[in-house]
């Protein structure tokens, strides 16, 4: 993971030279994505596996093209990313109505214990990134940012 911009090292620490509030909120943006890259990482799973077995989890019986969809790649790398994942025992692909060239795509129980508590560690993240703040500057920050991204188009994943 690549460290905000502007830090510049001195000595073993890093030093953050922040100009602008934006990049404040990019500081913080960085530090969810830490935690959350530390916990796939600490359940051996690369980003792409971890978000597969996220989706398989919301959307059992999935096909691969679903997958890929959502993961923005070839169904090809969709099926050597499961493939890793069956290997393990968390995904499995079952034939349904005697077709064979319609497989349905689940995560198994193992798999969906693996990734469950994602979102309480991102919880717990926020929480600990927001300790600075009471309950009042928590809201208050809260409001400003609604308002700029209010103006905002959505975000979407790409």
């Amino acid at each position: 993971m690549n460290e905000p911009q502007n830090a510049k090292p001195t000595g073993t620490q890093h030093e953050l030279r922040v100009t602008s509030s934006l990049e404040l909120v990019r500081w913080i943006g960085w530090a969810q994505r830490k935690v959350g890259e530390d916990w796939i990482k600490a359940r051996e799973l690369s980003h792409e596996q971890a978000f597969a077995l996220g989706f398989l989890a919301q959307n059992p019986g999935s096909i691969q093209r679903d997958i890929a969809q959502m993961t923005r790649t070839s169904a090809a790398s969709v099926s050597s990313l499961l493939q890793g994942l069956e290997r393990r025992g968390l995904v499995e692909r079952r034939t349904e109505g005697g077709n064979e060239r319609s497989k349905r795509v689940y995560a198994t129980p193992t798999g969906v214990d693996l990734i469950a508590g994602f979102e309480t560690a991102m919880t717990a993240a926020d929480d600990t990134i927001l300790a600075p703040l009471n309950q009042a500057e928590r809201e208050t920050l809260h409001a400003l940012l609604t308002k700029v991204t209010s103006v905002l188009p959505q975000p979407t994943r790409g």
